[in-house]
């Protein structure tokens, strides 16, 4: 389960970088990577979003 959830908030913080990128300089990396709505570009992005999802979980695990 820890690997998971090193994986899981490697892709939080490579979602939060994107978005600071679009925010600040209107610049989307995975766009840019993958092309525009590309099929690889959305499952990035819906892989990023189930992971945010799953994150939900690391406020129960607070002790």
């Amino acid at each position: 389960m820890k690997l998971l959830d090193n994986i899981v908030l490697t892709l939080i913080i490579l979602g939060s970088i994107n978005w600071g990128l679009i925010g600040i300089f209107e610049f989307d990396l995975i766009s840019n990577i993958f092309g525009y709505m590309s099929v690889f570009s959305r499952i990035i992005y819906s892989i990023i979003g189930i992971s945010g999802l799953y994150a939900i979980s690391f406020f129960y695990n607070i002790k």
